[in-house]
Order: structure tokens, then C-alpha cells, then sequence
């Protein structure tokens, strides 16, 4: 045999027992857990411990290795058999300990995919669909607890935002029409799915925490879902119990402050370049709030306050078809108003727009500098314009519905920040 061929018939050898290795690594992490979760049984009084799931991934390692060299039939043939072997036996268990879970079912079944993956040429996905699966069986008790904490509108929001973006997106044309074919399905529904995702899971965080973690990281993540609902709240709650007033205005601060990584995350997203230009003056007008919600909160963390109800349903379809079209509305008058009055329609329509939200707008325009429409530094000076006046009106709500004390409070910081975000930002385009 010339060495050419001895070195190839050397190395397929050797490669073909790595992946052996491979597949009994795998059987044995995942037996590893098994075993260790019924430990305590006596000795044959389970169906499979640490040896069964590594000789399930090893007899789905030679299956696989077989079907490649014999026929493609041996796979499935052993596919069945060990489906039927270990049914048979968790049914002969369930029959005695009326336990009737065939989790250990699907996890053999898993066991034998696993091994014939890696003969496939699948390693890497099989080591981390094995990795996963242990997680899963090794995590039974905090999964249960989970969903037993889980409300049934919280589940209809999870399942909403999967329609949403799994089903929904991909059926949207991706060719823009309209003036200028400005409009995009496609890329305007993604912007949604973004924006209801990043509140989908503040939501989650405030409603995961709870109470317990107090008001810092309440007003937090509230800044990810809605900084202008929890101003509304603490501003009628400082009406009530004036004496929580300084602790109130801190929370407000904070939630406030977390609009501008949020913004500043939806930019990079999008378009970096926008989010670098962005992040000088979104770092200073965030550290301008949370710096003062700090030393208040140092002062009077012993207050305790009451949170936002979070009954309402984190994601309506209502709301996400709402925000598309105030997203088509948007894009139309940005047309219409720079070919009418050039940069400053940009920054009249960013003004409008942070009345009531930042999302939209900041998205948009992220995406109007992305295709060039707009230039970075208008798209940055509007994306600023339009969070100094959304915090502006969170301002006049803690001043009008709260008390003075809270509004000033409040508005000092708000100054404060705007100015430096001003300041900042002009530096960098100079």
C-alpha cells in the first residue's frame, strides 16, 4: 500500500473514532444528569442511568456510521428499535410507580439523534442541542415553578410576539413602494417586532423581580417597556403620600435615563455609525439622571413605594399594527417635509413625534441614514431632538399631576441632562 493511501486510510480511521469519542461524551453528559437524578433508587429499579445514555449515543454513532457504509435503511431500523426498547421499559416502570412523564423517552430518543449527528458531521450542533437538553432535564423544579407564576395574558403576549415576527414577517414583501418608495413592510414590521421584543422583555424583568428588588431595578427595566406609564403612577402617587416624594422622583429619573440606551440600542441595530455619533451625548444625558436618582435613592432607599401594575397585556397586536402605521405615517411626512423645508421638516417632525413617543421616530430615522436619504448628523441631532422632548413632557407630567416638590425635582436633572446631551453632541459634529 503506498503511503499516500496508508496516511488517508490512518486519518479516516482516526477520525472516525474522535467521533465515536465525541458520541459517547455526549451520551454520557446527559447520563450523567439521569443518574444523578434518580441516585437514590436501587440498583435496577430505573430504565436508564449513566451507561444506557452512553451506549444510546454510541449505538447512534455506529447506526449513523453503518447507514453511510451499508444502506441508509440501518439508521431508521435502529432509530425504531431503541424507540421501542426504551418504551417498553418506561412503561413497565409507569406501571408499577404510576409515574407517566416519558421525558426519559424523548431523552433517549435524543440520546440516539445525538450520536448520529456527530457521524454526520454535526458535532458542534449536537454538543449544544446535548448541552441544552441536560439544562433542561437537570432544571425540571425552576421550570415548573415558572410556569405555574406564569398568567394566561402573559402567555398570549409570548405567543403574540411569536406571530408577529416568525409568522407575520416573513410573509411581508421586502420591495418598498410609495413616493420615493419610502415604504417598506418588510422592514417597517421588523422595527415593530424590535420595539414590542425590547418592551416584551422589560416587562418581564420588572414582572420576574418583582417587588423584591425594589425600586431600582423596577424603574430600570420600566425605562425598556414604558419610562412615561411609571412617571404617570409615581406622579400620582406623590399627590397621595407626599412624604415619598424624593424617592419617587429617583425612580422617575432612572426610568427616564434608560431611554437613552434604549434608543441608543435600536440605532445600532439599525445603523452603528448613527449609534456612535449617538453615544457621547446618549452617555452624558444618561449619566445626568441617573447620577442625581442615585444620591436621592442613597438618602431615601428606606422608603418603600408601591410599583406599576403590570396586569395589562405586554403585547397587543392592536397596539404593534398601530405603531406600523404611525411608523408609514412617519416615513411619508419625513418625505414630504425635506423636500419641502430640508433638514429642518427632519427635526420638526422628531419634535412632534417625541410628544408621545421615541421609538418610531428613532428607528426611522435611523433607517432614512442608513439608505442615505438623510445625513448621519441629521438623523443624530433629530434622534436627540425628539428624546429631549419626550423627557420634557414626562417633566410636565410629574409637575402638573405630582406636586411642585416632585417636579422640580425632576426637572433640575431633566436641565441638566438636555443641556449636556446639547452640548455634547455639537462637539462631536464640529
Amino acid at each position: 500500500m503506498p503511503d499516500t493511501d496508508l496516511s488517508h486510510f490512518v486519518n479516516g480511521y482516526t477520525s472516525t473514532a474522535f467521533d465515536l469519542l465525541i458520541a459517547l461524551l455526549l451520551g454520557a453528559l446527559i447520563g450523567l444528569q439521569r443518574g444523578w437524578a434518580s441516585r437514590d433508587k436501587e440498583a435496577g429499579a430505573r430504565v436508564a442511568g449513566i451507561r444506557t445514555y452512553t451506549l444510546t449515543a454510541l449505538t447512534g454513532a455506529i447506526a449513523g456510521l453503518l447507514s453511510f457504509e451499508i444502506s441508509t435503511w440501518v439508521l431508521p431500523a435502529m432509530l425504531l428499535f431503541v424507540t421501542a426498547i426504551s418504551v417498553t421499559g418506561y412503561y413497565l416502570q409507569a406501571s408499577h410507580s404510576h409515574n407517566f412523564s416519558i421525558t426519559g423517552v424523548i431523552g433517549l430518543i435524543l440520546t440516539f439523534c445525538f450520536g448520529a449527528m456527530v457521524m454526520a458531521d454535526l458535532a458542534v450542533i449536537a454538543a449544544m442541542a446535548a448541552v441544552i437538553t441536560t439544562l433542561i432535564l437537570e432544571n425540571k423544579k425552576e421550570i415548573h415553578a415558572l410556569l405555574n407564576k406564569l398568567r394566561e395574558h402573559e402567555l398570549d403576549a409570548a405567543l403574540r410576539l411569536l406571530l408577529i415576527s416568525v409568522v407575520l414577517l416573513p410573509l411581508l414583501p421586502k420591495e418598498g413602494f410609495g413616493p420615493g418608495g419610502v415604504i417598506n413592510l418588510y422592514e417597517i414590521w421588523w422595527l415593530v417586532v424590535l420595539i414590542a421584543a425590547v418592551s416584551f422583555i422589560g416587562y418581564f424583568a420588572v414582572r420576574i423581580a418583582g417587588k423584591r428588588k425594589g425600586l431600582i431595578f423596577t424603574s430600570l427595566f420600566a425605562g425598556l417597556s414604558s419610562s412615561t406609564a411609571l412617571t404617570l403612577h409615581f406622579s400620582r402617587q406623590a399627590r397621595q403620600t407626599p412624604s415619598d416624594i424624593p424617592i419617587l422622583a429617583a425612580g422617575i429619573l432612572l426610568a427616564c435615563g434608560t431611554m437613552f440606551p434604549r434608543v441608543l440600542l435600536y440605532c445600532f441595530v439599525i445603523f452603528p455609525e448613527l449609534a456612535m455619533a449617538l453615544l457621547l451625548p446618549m452617555l452624558a444625558m444618561t449619566v445626568s439622571l441617573y447620577l442625581p436618582a442615585g444620591i436621592i435613592y442613597l438618602r431615601f432607599h428606606d422608603n418603600d413605594v408601591s410599583q406599576p401594575e403590570k396586569g395589562s397585556n405586554p403585547l397587543e397586536l392592536q397596539s404593534a399594527v398601530m405603531l406600523g402605521g404611525l411608523m408609514v405615517v412617519i416615513l411619508l411626512l419625513a418625505s414630504k417635509l425635506q423636500d419641502y423645508m430640508g433638514d429642518a421638516g427632519i427635526y420638526i417632525l422628531a419634535a412632534g413625534s417625541g410628544v408621545t413617543d421615541v421609538d418610531a421616530i428613532s428607528l426611522l430615522l435611523s433607517r432614512l441614514a442608513l439608505a442615505d436619504t438623510i445625513s448621519l448628523a441629521t438623523a443624530a441631532t433629530g434622534v436627540v431632538i425628539a428624546v429631549m422632548v419626550n423627557n420634557l413632557v414626562k417633566t410636565g407630567i410629574a409637575m402638573s399631576i405630582g406636586r411642585i416638590a416632585l417636579g422640580w425635582r425632576v426637572l433640575l436633572p431633566m436641565l441638566l441632562s438636555l443641556l449636556s446631551g446639547v452640548a455634547l453632541l455639537q462637539f462631536a459634529g464640529s
